[in-house]
């Protein structure tokens, strides 16, 4: 099943900063094959279900293994029956 999402990666305990860690989790999501787009507070995505699951599961993986010792995810999902949807359809309805 196709999705657009929207993923925003929490690192927490790292420090003030966690860009390294965010551009760690975009990077391992835009690796996954998926269609990303970082934004100022997240990324979006499109691709299929399974392969954005066990993207997730990857980032959290290798941000803990790497020194990260709490993530915080929050995800939001769109799906479709009526079409397949894309991040130009939602962002671009009429072309």
């Amino acid at each position: 099943m196709k999705v657009v999402a929207e993923v925003q990666v929490i690192p927490l305990g790292v420090g003030v900063s966690v860009r390294k860690q965010v551009m760690r989790a975009h990077r391992l999501l835009e690796e996954s094959g998926l269609k990303c787009e970082l934004h100022a507070y997240g990324t979006n995505v499109e691709g299929d279900f399974d392969t954005l699951c066990a993207a997730l599961k990857k980032v959290h993986e290798t941000l803990h293994a790497e020194g990260v010792p709490r993530l915080s995810t929050a995800i939001k999902i769109g799906t479709r029956t009526d079409k397949e949807p894309t991040l130009h359809g939602k962002l671009h309805p009429d072309g």
